[in-house]
């Protein structure tokens, strides 16, 4: 029997409602759970805080884990269950709404607390190496004014070197941009960019594990 495709779905657009990417990341689920016949989404909503980098955190992750107090596995727990998160996806479906020319400052902080060493990539003698090959990343990439991948678009590469940099490098990206001057079109072509990605995606099936 196949297994649910696991869906770690990532918002990080400020409006709960009235937020096209969130509209459309639920299109696009709902999409995946047609296509695949079952998924499994955990969803982690940005909007609702995360923290920052800061000296404590710092210190706390360059610690080697043996090496830690209990304040610092605390401090670093939040992210020790982000990281968690990723792992466990097969799918990552990411939000991604252009503020003032790059990503939300929340989505910028999840980043950073996922590109941990020898976690989500390590160091080698040929530079570093992204540890999570082999999941899928679909980012929906809504925008006011701004085109997904022109030269005022600093989100887009931004999130495809990250997701590189820890190993995703099957991404695909669903534009809805420029859309006070497109409206519906726009949003209509992100609708359309859905449709044929989930057409021609494979249906999951892992392979089998080993008792």
């Amino acid at each position: 029997m196949n297994k649910s495709l696991k869906i770690l779905r990532i918002d990080s657009s400020g409006r709960h409602t009235g937020s096209s990417s969130r509209a459309l990341m639920d299109d696009l689920i709902e999409a995946l759970g047609t296509r695949h016949g079952s998924v499994d989404v955990t969803r982690r909503d940005l909007a609702d805080s995360i923290p920052h980098v800061d000296q404590a955190w710092i210190e706390a992750n360059f610690t080697p884990e043996e090496d830690r107090t209990p304040a610092q596995r605390e401090t670093l727990a939040l992210s020790d269950s982000l990281v968690a998160e990723l792992k466990a996806a097969d799918t990552l479906v990411i939000g991604v709404p252009i503020y003032n020319f790059g990503v939300p400052a929340a989505l910028k902080a999840w980043i950073d607390m996922i590109c941990r060493a020898r976690l989500t990539f390590r160091y080698t003698e040929n530079g570093p190496e992204g540890l999570l090959a082999g999941k899928q990343a679909r980012l929906v990439v809504a925008s006011g004014g701004v085109g997904v991948d022109s030269p005022m678009d600093f989100a887009t590469p931004y999130m495809r070197q990250a997701l590189n940099f820890i190993g995703i490098t099957d991404i695909e990206v669903i534009a809805a941009d420029q859309q006070n001057m497109r409206g519906d079109e726009a949003l209509s072509e992100a609708r359309a960019r859905i449709a044929e990605l989930v057409h021609t995606a494979p249906i999951y099936n892992p392979s089998p594990q080993a008792a």
